[in-house]
C-alpha cells in the first residue's frame, strides 16, 4: 500500500500549479533588508522558502531587499548570509532589488502613462489624514487629476533632484474608498537623497517594497512568492500592481504564519536598543533572540531546523513554546556532543587512603550515545574537586550525595566514604575528606558493588580554570512585547525604562573559578559539550586555550516547571 503524507497548503497549492501548467518549475526567493540580523522568525521564513525550492528541484534565490538606503548595510548582508549557511541552506543567486531599480523604474512611468499613477503634494502626515480608517472612506487627494503629462514631467524633475526630500510622492491611483487601506492609492516612490551601498547617488528616488516586490519577484522569475502572514493585506496590491504592468508570468504570492515564541521579542528596534545601551553585549549575545546569538549560545542548526518541522505551516497565528525549541536543541546536543567532566563551583576532596603523587587514567567514553564517538583517557588522584552543592555535612534522609559516613561513586572511578570536612574562620567548608575502595574501579573485583550516588571530578593536578556563563531567558514575563506596551501606556514611559522592568535579572550569572578537564582546551570556539550532570554547553567565541569561557546552552532536563511556580 502507498503510504499517505499529508501536505501543508503551500505544498498543495505548488503541485496544483505545476499539475494546471501555470508553471514548469518552481522557483523562490529569501528576501530579507538589510537592515538588521536575523532572528528565530526568519529562521522559518528560511526553512520554507528554500525548503520549497528543494522539495520541487527548484531554485531559491537570496535577494537584499535594499530599497531603503538609510537603514542598510554591508555588515547585515554579511550576516544574513552566514546565517543562511549556518542554517544548512545554499542559495542559487545573490540578487539585490537594487539590480532591479531600472526596471522598477520603468513600471512607474507605465502606471503614469496609463493613468494608474499621480504626483501627490500632501505631506506624509496630510496622507495619512487623507486615507480614512477601518471605517471610514478615504478622500481623494487634490493633486490625484492631474495631467499624464503633468505628471510625467513632475516625475522626471523628482528624479532630477529639482524638489526636496517629503515635498512630494508618487502614488499609484486605485481607490480611496477601498476597505483595504493598502488600496487607498498608496505610495509607490519617495524623493531620498541618500548614498546607497550598490547604485551610490544615481538616484534620488527610490521605489517603496510594495512596489519594488511584486515586480522584483516577476522579473526575477520567482513562481511563489512565500511571506508571512503581515502581508496577507498587501496581497491585492501585489496582484494590482502585475495585472496593470501586464506581466505575461505574474509571480504567486502565498502567505503562511509567522513564527511567534513566548518569553521572546524579536523587534529589531526593540533589540537595537539592548544593544546600544549595553543591556546585552551584542546582537549575538547568546541571550537574544538572533541567529548569530543562538549559535553563540551553542543551539545546532540541526536542531533549529527539527524545531521548524515541529512547528509546522500554518495559516493561523500562534503563539509557540520556547521549551520546545530547547527540546530539540537538548535532542540534538545528546546525539551529537562529548561528555565532558566539569565543576562550576567547586570544593576540594582528599582521598587520605590513596598513595600520595599517584596518578591514574579512568576510560570515559566520548558520547554513549553514539558507537563511533570512541574513548579517552582521564587523569585521576588524591584531590579532587566536587560541586559544592554535591556535599552536605547535615544532610537530610534521602541525600544521596556526599556526607560524613556515607558512600558514593566518583564517576567512572571508584567507590569513596566520606569521613569528615574542614571549614575555615567563618564556617565554610574548605575541604572534604574521603577514603576509596580500590576494588570498586572497573575490572576490579567489586567493580559492581552498588551505591545510591554518583559525582562528578575532576582531578585538582589536571584540569584547567574556566569561566562559564550560565545563560537564562532574557525575558521574565511570557508576552514581552505586549507588556512592554502596557508598562509605557500606564507609566508614560520611554521603551528601554519599560523594557528594564520585564528583564529577567538572573538572564546571565558568570561563574569565574570553575575547573574542566583539559582535553576542553583542544576544541575549537562554538564546539558543543555536555557537562556531566550539569548541562549542554558551549566554547565561546572569545574562548582561548589561556582563557576557556564556556556558555550554557541548556539543561539536561527540562527545569521549566520547577523555576516557575
Amino acid at each position: 500500500m502507498e503510504e499517505f503524507v499529508s501536505k501543508n497548503f503551500i505544498q498543495e497549492a505548488i503541485e496544483k500549479d505545476l499539475k494546471e501548467g501555470h508553471y514548469d518549475h518552481v522557483q523562490t526567493r529569501f528576501p530579507p533588508e538589510p537592515n538588521g540580523y536575523l532572528h528565530v522568525g526568519h529562521a522559518k521564513a528560511i526553512c520554507i522558502d528554500f525548503g520549497m525550492a528543494q522539495q520541487y528541484n527548484g531554485t531559491c534565490n537570496l535577494r537584499l531587499d535594499d530599497t531603503n538606503p538609510v537603514k542598510e548595510d554591508t555588515e547585515y548582508i554579511d550576516a544574513i548570509m552566514e546565517d543562511i549557511q549556518w542554517l544548512g541552506f545554499k542559495w542559487d543567486k545573490v540578487l539585490y532589488a537594487s539590480d532591479y531599480f531600472d526596471d522598477i523604474y520603468k513600471c512607474a512611468v507605465k502606471l503614469i502613462e496609463k493613468g494608474k499613477a499621480y504626483v501627490c503634494d500632501l505631506s506624509a502626515d496630510e496622507i495619512r489624514e487623507y486615507r480614512g480608517t477601518l471605517t471610514e472612506p478615504g478622500k481623494n487627494s487634490p493633486y490625484r487629476d492631474r495631467s499624464i503629462e503633468e505628471n510625467l514631467d513632475l516625475f522626471k524633475r523628482m528624479t532630477d533632484g529639482e524638489f526636496p526630500d517629503g515635498s512630494k510622492v508618487l502614488r499609484a491611483k486605485i481607490d480611496m474608498a477601498s476597505p483595504n487601506l493598502n488600496m487607498r492609492d498608496p505610495v509607490i516612490y519617495r524623493i531620498l537623497r541618500a548614498h546607497h551601498h550598490r547604485t551610490g547617488d544615481k538616484w534620488l528616488v527610490y521605489p517603496m517594497y510594495d512596489f519594488a516586490h511584486p515586480i522584483s519577484d516577476t522579473v526575477e522569475g520567482v513562481t511563489h512568492s512565500l511571506c508571512s502572514l503581515e502581508f496577507e493585506d498587501h496581497r491585492p496590491l501585489y496582484d494590482w500592481f502585475l495585472k496593470e504592468l501586464e506581466f505575461e508570468a505574474p509571480s504567486r504570492q502565498i502567505e503562511f504564519a509567522r513564527m511567534n515564541l513566548n518569553y521572546t521579542l524579536t523587534s529589531k528596534r526593540r533589540c537595537l536598543k539592548l544593544v546600544r545601551e549595553g543591556i546585552v553585549s551584542g546582537w549575538d549575545d547568546p541571550r537574544m533572540s538572533t541567529l548569530c546569538g543562538m549559535r553563540r549560545r551553542g543551539y545546532t542548526s540541526a536542531a533549529v531546523r527539527d524545531f521548524i518541522d515541529r512547528v509546522g505551516v500554518s495559516k493561523a497565528d500562534s503563539v509557540v513554546d520556547v521549551r520546545l525549541l530547547e527540546y530539540c536543541v537538548r535532542n540534538d546536543l545528546n546525539e551529537t556532543a562529548p561528555r565532558a567532566m566539569a565543576v562550576l563551583d567547586p570544593v576540594k576532596v582528599v582521598i587520605d587512603n590513596y598513595p600520595e603523587g599517584e596518578t591514574e587514567y579512568m576510560e570515559i567514553e566520548n558520547n554513549p550515545e553514539d558507537v563511533n564517538a570512541g574513548v579517552r583517557k582521564v587523569a585521576f588522584a588524591r584531590e579532587l574537586f566536587i560541586e559544592r552543592d554535591d556535599f552536605m555535612e547535615d544532610a537530610p534522609k534521602k541525600f544521596f550525595r556526599l556526607t560524613p559516613g556515607q558512600e558514593v561513586r566518583l564517576k567512572n572511578a571508584y567507590i569513596v566514604k566520606c569521613t569528615g570536612c574542614k571549614k575555615d574562620e567563618n564556617g565554610v567548608i574548605t575541604e572534604v575528606y574521603c577514603e576509596y575502595d580500590a576494588n570498586t574501579r572497573s575490572g576490579m573485583p567489586d567493580a559492581n558493588r552498588k551505591v545510591k550516588g554518583t559525582l562528578h571530578w575532576v582531578s585538582c593536578n589536571h584540569c584547567l580554570q574556566a569561566e562559564v556563563r550560565l545563560y537564562d531567558l532574557l525575558w521574565k514575563v511570557e508576552n514581552p512585547r505586549d507588556e512592554l506596551a502596557a508598562i509605557r501606556e500606564a507609566k508614560k514611559c520611554e521603551a528601554l525604562e519599560a523594557m528594564k522592568e520585564i528583564i529577567n535579572p538572573d538572564s546571565l550569572k558568570v561563574l569565574p573559578n570553575c575547573y574542566i578537564e583539559k582535553f576542553a582546551a583542544t576544541l575549537p570556539p562554538l564546539s558543543y559539550l555536555q557537562f556531566q550532570r550539569i548541562g549542554y554547553f558551549n566554547i565561546d567565541k572569545e574562548s582561548t586555550p589561556d582563557k576557556l569561557i564556556f556558555n550554557r546552552t541548556v539543561g539536561l532536563k527540562d527545569t521549566w516547571g520547577k523555576i516557575n511556580k
